[in-house]
């Protein structure tokens, strides 16, 4: 069970997605709106999962993943939009972002996603310390 924090501006969101992680085995630690104390309040907790809905993407709402980003590492951070496009995810892969749940939720989709990601970056992980184990050198 992975601990997961929501931060949305609409409350009716955050609940959907809190039965859906909570239904799917997460826990949802806490859920908030994107106020700075929120924000203060949610990198206290250390959430292993963050869910986040920046409204419009502007640079206001990139700074705000960035300082996720930069305060909590190792948390996985889900992009949450109604309007996720090709130019929206690659825009927020380039900011670290992990993974995208897309509004009205699925679910289904919602833990899939979770789930997927989970795994492509416990693959990456595994083959990055391959790599490091054998030095990075092939044979001559």
């Amino acid at each position: 069970m992975l601990k997961a924090v929501i931060l949305d501006a609409n409350a009716i969101a955050r609940n959907l997605l809190t039965s859906v992680l909570n239904n799917g085995g997460h826990e949802v630690i806490a859920d908030a709106n994107l106020a700075p104390a929120s924000l203060a309040r949610v990198i206290r907790l250390r959430p292993q999962i963050v869910c986040i809905d920046l409204g419009e993407t502007d640079e206001a709402g990139w700074a705000i993943v960035t300082q996720l980003r930069t305060e909590l590492p190792k948390s996985l951070l889900f992009l949450v939009s109604s309007g996720i496009n090709a130019g929206l995810i690659q825009e927020a892969q380039q900011r670290g972002v992990h993974g995208f749940i897309v509004k009205p939720f699925n679910s289904v989709a919602v833990l899939t996603s979770i789930r997927n990601t989970i795994l492509r970056i416990a693959k990456q992980q595994r083959a990055n310390a391959e790599a490091a184990g054998s030095g990075g050198t092939e044979p001559a």
